[in-house]
């Protein structure tokens, strides 16, 4: 994630204010140009960006809800914004619980189109592409036997909105003996099995797929249930990035694709920091000064996410908590977080 600062008092920001909390002043997230804006009110609904009075927003429909703070640009005809528009199915609003966490997780949804709009990745709502195009359904519980579950179908993405509360998603996190989950975790593992079948399924890259993540021809259901009733393979940690990734290929490629965004949008956060890694027992100075997303080696975007994670634990284990990043990356898993790196360059070269 970049830094951003106030257009007006040069104030920092974080990705989600809508208004500086120094001057006053409203922002606004420009997804055009990945930039958050200082606004200037103008007529009616609509701003002006405050360094380029020509350019002319109005907020998306969400922002009435305090749920979302990205601009539409004022030519558009669309009432939501790029992200907003990924909506098909939102939680009961009468409910102010369900507006609390509806509020977290639109916070996650919109850190991963963020990453898809940095990355270049293609996306488009199914309001304009039902085969292909992206729906996210945020639903309850109706019952304790009609349960909502997590998941991915052909470009619709379904969350349980009870992940958006602390207490459960802990629980679940250890009933499944899982070393990290996260709303935003969620949406990025489930994006994986989205673009699989975009980047993937039906292109030349689906042989190399096979080559390194394994053939995913091999019936899924009886996989994943395999591995529910006889745990991860023994010594997991030589080939896979998590033990849920060792259920099947479609789950390995979708651990190892949100553990690539996690990568690249933190030590893009480190990047915007100047952050550097200095270790004098082992001779090691690391400097994260350059930004993940245009680097075409992946080796050096490994290079400064290695001292970095054990920088970031050492400080975590410091204030009593669990390490911010629990995972090993073997040189098997960096064999795959290169492969997802390199579709992903395919993509951009693509785009431009």
């Amino acid at each position: 994630m970049k830094l951003y600062t106030c257009g007006r008092c040069y104030n920092r920001l974080y990705f989600e204010n809508s208004v500086c909390l120094n001057c006053g002043s409203p922002l606004g997230f420009d997804s055009m140009g990945t930039s958050l804006i200082t606004l200037e009110s103008g007529n009616g609904n609509n701003f002006s960006d405050v360094r380029h009075r020509d350019q002319i927003y109005r907020r998306c429909e969400n922002a009435i809800r305090g749920t979302c703070n990205w601009l539409i640009p004022s030519y558009s005809p669309s009432t939501y914004c790029v992200a907003c528009e990924l909506n098909r199915i939102i939680p009961a609003l009468n409910s102010p619980e369900n507006l609390v966490r509806w509020k977290k997780i639109e916070i996650a949804k919109h850190r991963l189109v963020f990453s898809l709009l940095r990355l270049q990745l293609p996306f488009e709502s199914k309001k304009g592409d039902e085969d292909y195009g992206i729906a996210f359904d945020f639903m309850a519980d109706l019952s304790p036997q009609n349960r909502v579950m997590t998941g991915h179908e052909h470009g619709t993405i379904t969350l349980n909105i009870e992940e958006a509360d602390e207490a459960e998603r802990v629980k679940h996190k250890l009933d499944l003996g899982e070393r990290y989950r996260t709303l935003l975790g969620h949406f990025r593992h489930e994006i994986g099995h989205y673009y699989w079948e975009q980047l993937i399924e039906h292109s030349p890259d689906l042989t190399r797929f096979r080559q390194v993540f394994g053939d995913e021809r091999i019936d899924y259901d009886e996989s994943i249930k395999k591995y529910y009733e006889n745990g991860p393979l023994v010594n997991w940690e030589k080939d896979f990035i998590s033990p849920y990734a060792t259920s099947h290929p479609w789950e390995d490629w979708a651990e190892t694709w949100s553990h690539y965004f996690h990568l690249m949008d933190t030590l893009e956060t480190s990047n915007s920091f100047g952050i550097i890694i200095q270790d004098e027992a082992v001779g090691q100075n690391v400097q994260i000064s350059k930004d993940p997303y245009g680097l075409v080696d992946f080796t050096e975007i490994f290079n400064m996410w290695l001292p970095l994670t054990f920088a970031i634990n050492s400080l975590n284990r410091s204030m009593g908590y669990d390490d911010f990043y629990a995972f090993l990356i073997s040189p098997h898993v960096m064999g795959k977080l290169s492969f997802i790196h390199e579709i992903c360059l395919k993509q951009k070269k693509m785009f431009k």
